[in-house]
Formats: C-alpha cells, sequence, structure tokens
C-alpha cells in the first residue's frame, strides 16, 4: 500500500489504545508503519534492482520482527534520555516492543491485501503471495481513515471552545480499523464474485488454465480479468453487479509460438527477476531495424482499456540474438510507444 495509508493506519492504531500504555506509543507506531519500506532505498541503483529486492526481506516475517525489535530498542534508548512528561503513560518497554512488532506486522498484512503481494517466507522460500483484493492506492480506505481520525479532532476542538470536557479519539480510531476490515470484507466478496464470473464464462472454447481478477482504482465492484487459456490470454472488465460477462469485448493477448529471440532475452538478468515477480507474462517479439525487441508484460497490471500499460521489461538484441540494452518500466511505456 502507499505510505499515506500506512501512516494514517499507525496513527489509528495508537490512537486505538497504544498511547495510552507507554510513552512515546504514537512516534514508535507510526515510524514502524512504515519501516518496512526502507527497502525502496535499492531504487537507487535502479528499477531493476529496485523489482528484485522491494518487498523482500524487509517484507517477511523475520523482517518485521527484527524491525519491531531494532526499533523499540532505539526509541526506548531515546525515550530514557528524554526529560519525562509531567503527565502521560511512563515509558514501558514491554508496550513499546508490542507496538512496534504489531506497526510492523500490520505494514506486511497491508501489502499482503493488493495485487502486487509479498514474500513472507524469505530468507526460506521467496514465493510470491498476494490476497489482491485492494489497489496500491484506495481512497475509500483513505476516506474510512481520515474520518475516524479528523471528526473526533474537530468535535474535540468544538468541546474545548465550549468549555466542556475535551473528547478523546479511542473511539474514532477504533471506528477506523473497523471500518477498514468492513472494506476488506466487501473486496473479498467483490473478488470472489469476479472470480466466478470469469470461471463461468466461455473463451472461444478453450479450456481455461488460469485465471484472476484484480482490483480497479477505487470502485470495490469493478475489476480487470485475466484468463490464461493454451493459446491466449484474454483481459477484460468485470463488474459484480451486471448480469454476466461476455468475452467479445475482451482484449485478447495471442501467445508466441517457440522464439529464440524470446528465448534468448528470458536469459538475461532484467527477465529473470521480472519472471520471477510476474504472475501472468505475456511476450511479444517485435523486429526492428538492427534486430529484435522482445517484450515481455505481467497481464496483471494490464488495464482493460488500454492495450499497453503494467509493469514491463524490454530486450533489444541485434541480428546474432545478443543482448543490446535491457530495461523494465513500471508503467509499460518505452520510448517506442
Amino acid at each position: 500500500m502507499d505510505n499515506l495509508t500506512h501512516t494514517l493506519t499507525g496513527l489509528a492504531i495508537s490512537q486505538a489504545g497504544f498511547n495510552h500504555k507507554t510513552r512515546l506509543a504514537t512516534l514508535a507506531i507510526v515510524v514502524g508503519s512504515n519501516l518496512p519500506d526502507v527497502d525502496s532505498v535499492s531504487g537507487f541503483w535502479g528499477s531493476v534492482t529496485y523489482l528484485q529486492h522491494h518487498r523482500g526481506i524487509t517484507h517477511s516475517i523475520v523482517g518485521v520482527i527484527a524491525l519491531g525489535i531494532a526499533l523499540a530498542g532505539t526509541v526506548y534508548f531515546v525515550g530514557r534520555r528524554l526529560r519525562t512528561k509531567t503527565s502521560g503513560p511512563p515509558l514501558d518497554g514491554r508496550w513499546l516492543l508490542l507496538a512496534c512488532c504489531v506497526a510492523t506486522g500490520v505494514h506486511l498484512l497491508l501489502d499482503f491485501t493488493n495485487s502486487y503481494g509479498i514474500r513472507p517466507f524469505l530468507p526460506f522460500s521467496a514465493h510470491w503471495y498476494a490476497w489482491g483484493i485492494e489497489p496500491i492506492i484506495d481512497p475509500l480506505l483513505w476516506l474510512s481513515l481520515i474520518a475516524g481520525l479528523v471528526i473526533p479532532a474537530l468535535f474535540r476542538l468544538i468541546t474545548e471552545e465550549v468549555g466542556a470536557r475535551k473528547t478523546g479519539f479511542q473511539a474514532g480510531a477504533v471506528f477506523s480499523l473497523c471500518a477498514m476490515v468492513a472494506l476488506w470484507g466487501l473486496r473479498e466478496f467483490s473478488h470472489r464474485r469476479a472470480l466466478n464470473m470469469l470461471d463461468s464464462t466461455s473463451y472461444h472454447d478453450a479450456i481455461r488454465k488460469r485465471l484472476g481478477a484484480f482490483p480497479g482504482f477505487a470502485n470495490p465492484f469493478d475489476w480487470t480479468g485475466v484468463v490464461e487459456t493454451s493459446q491466449a490470454f484474454y483481459v477484460l472488465p468485470v463488474n459484480v453487479l451486471s448480469e454476466g460477462l461476455n468475452s467479445q469485448g475482451a482484449r485478447v493477448y495471442h501467445k508466441s509460438g517457440p522464439s529464440l529471440a524470446i528465448s534468448a532475452a528470458l536469459e538475461t538478468r532484467t527477465a529473470k527477476v521480472f519472471m520471477d515477480f510476474a504472475r501472468f507474462p505475456w511476450a511479444e517479439v517485435v523486429p526492428t531495424q538492427n534486430g529484435t525487441m522482445v517484450i515481455v508484460r505481467d497481464l496483471r497490471f494490464q488495464s482493460a482499456n488500454a492495450r499497453r500499460g503494467g509493469f514491463a521489461i524490454r530486450i533489444e538484441l541485434d541480428q546474432e540474438l545478443h543482448v543490446r540494452s535491457q530495461e523494465f518500466n513500471f508503467s509499460g511505456r518505452f520510448r517506442y510507444d
């Protein structure tokens, strides 16, 4: 998920009760809610390195526990040297440790909900897992989190002006977290409905090998369906409130036959990293003046309404199939477009 969602979720977790258990809980939880994304520094070494290491060891069960312990130790060390507040809870190392581990663990859970996925069992297994019900950015999730945090703050200002007893933030924070879980429930129900609709649709009488449904930007009832058959991939929009699907409107990506160019391209580092990540890879071979260009796209990130898009790699080969250049692009749009 995006870091705004992680931060708002961390604030809600803190205000739901941890801030009453130990000093510096809010600081620790907000930092911990974003800490696993420290692996984003890999982007300084290029997009391929980023793809290889982002959501790597820091997004594993081992990683989030280690980060939680390290963060708790750091905050406790700093907190012991700060002047103690006259009001509020004392610095409690046990509660601080629990808060930090919850924060890093919830980061892992949030990232698991989207299509990108995580590798939770690193360093023992590099297999990707993804619930796939949430987009990377979900405005509905923002709204539910902000509402539970901002509305109590407004009531607090009003009660201060009239001289009444100050209202707390705990009820609003609990509401935010419950609204998040309720949204997940709605999206899971919608996701299963989308998968069932895809599975019950005919694709030119071809046998379905695999299928997936991937969330749209905001509407929990809109999905992009990807269906693989032996000959092609079908990408089509799915609205679970409609009565059914018609594969006639799907974008069809025919599979390439045996190709020396594709075989050569898949031997590159860029392709190996990408193929380890991709779930629905589709390759196309484009002749050029100097040789051949191989483009591989992960159709899980392909919009049903656009021919090109999503995560993709481009490998340029000369006429002897030697690699001239290799590139990974998150948008799937290259200079030749």
